[in-house]
């Protein structure tokens, strides 16, 4: 068997073993990267009714929001998301831990979003947050909508056959001479081309030039999937060492015996600190967990603008401030692993990219299978004949 001959065994198999797996992050990774632009079109729940009057003060949207929810007891408050944008609902979500074994993500936990009107404080929707589409799009994305101890080892490796593949096709489509490599770098189809020759030019020519974009999502991608690899990519970006995290617990500085907590200051504060953010971000504490703080998050149109304030939960003293020029080298990768990952460090233009890349990632295996069917056919109607 001559190199070339190995590398097309391990390059069928491989995409063989792995070809359904990549089909299906291929997909609904191009239903994910617009998420964020799609989202407040298809709910109509993300817009108040009315401009009208003065809002609420986020405390009382908390409390109007509990009462909605008085059905799910035992979810716990867990945090509110308030849009820098007059027309836009408030978002106030709960949260509970069911079976940390179960094989289902919808089994392993259960939150529900509730979204009020800023102005009336009415109730535009109780959402389920498991089975919202594009949860369930993300789930199914990232471990197949099994526990993420089951998916994530799942995806990762059948990510990981997937940028061997890469490599070995590039291996198969590297021409030998100039004038095979017209061939391959554009298609050259006549009206008397067959399908069968236009299926090997969409598999090897879009394969080619989606390959940069597809190992940079692939790579990005593992982050998610083994903790290992999410280590060894922020040790690389140290240098080489390991910088361990603050294990430093920040708590409240006095504790009242009271279950208030001074929210509408802490949100009028990051709000003053923060004008130009996109979203405000308040992850409440447990009523339990009284010496906690209230970590909060702004998020900006570019990720190295975000800052993230913590807050003492009775005074609302702010007791830490952390930007990205905070952050060692390893958790500023880590931070923007995302934006990579979908494209969106780059913009819009970013995510169109990444967007024809995962539709090209998905239609690989496709393609590929009907280039190993048409051969098999082929050698089945020499042998019949």
């Amino acid at each position: 068997m001559t190199f070339k001959n190995f590398i097309k065994k391990v390059h069928l198999w491989l995409g063989l073993s792995s070809g359904l797996i990549v089909v299906i992050l291929g997909i609904t990774g191009c239903l994910y990267v617009f998420e964020e632009e799609l989202r407040p079109i298809v709910h109509d729940y993300y817009y108040a009714d009315q401009v009208k009057g003065k809002k609420l003060p986020v405390s009382r949207l908390i409390e109007i929001a509990k009462e909605a929810n008085k059905n799910n007891p035992k979810q716990t408050l867990s945090g509110c998301k308030v849009i820098n944008d007059d027309k836009r609902t408030v978002m106030i979500w709960f949260f509970e831990e069911l079976d940390k074994d179960a094989i289902w993500y919808w089994n392993h936990y259960q939150s529900t979003y509730v979204y009020l009107d800023p102005y009336t404080g009415s109730v535009k929707k109780l959402e389920e947050y498991n089975f919202e589409f594009f949860v369930f799009v993300r789930m199914l994305h990232q471990t197949l909508c099994f526990n993420s101890k089951i998916g994530d080892p799942i995806v990762g490796t059948a990510t990981i056959i997937f940028i061997i593949s890469l490599f070995t096709g590039l291996v198969l489509w590297w021409p030998k001479n100039k004038s095979a490599a017209k061939q391959r770098f554009w298609f050259r189809w006549k009206d008397s081309t067959k399908w069968k020759r236009k299926n090997y030019d969409l598999h090897n020519i879009l394969g080619f030039y989606a390959m940069i974009f597809a190992l940079i999502i692939a790579l990005t991608g593992l982050v998610w999937a083994f903790e290992c690899y999410d280590k060894g990519v922020q040790w690389l970006f140290n240098g080489g060492q390991t910088i361990e995290k603050e294990n430093k617990v920040i708590e409240s500085d006095t504790l009242y015996y009271t279950h208030k907590r001074p929210v509408d200051k802490i949100y009028s504060t990051i709000k003053q600190l923060q004008p130009d953010a996109k979203s405000y971000f308040l992850f409440i504490p447990k009523v339990n967990d009284s010496l906690a703080i209230v970590g909060t998050f702004t998020k900006h149109e570019s990720r190295f603008d975000d800052v993230a304030i913590q807050f003492d939960q009775y005074t609302a003293k702010v007791l830490k401030t952390t930007t990205y020029n905070d952050k060692n080298n390893g958790e500023k990768f880590r931070f923007i692993n995302y934006d990579l990952h979908v494209g969106s460090i780059l913009g819009f233009p970013g995510k169109i990219l990444a967007f024809i890349a995962s539709l090209i990632c998905a239609s690989l295996p496709i393609t590929g299978f009907y280039i190993w069917w048409g051969r098999n056919n082929k050698k089945r109607k020499h042998q019949l004949n």
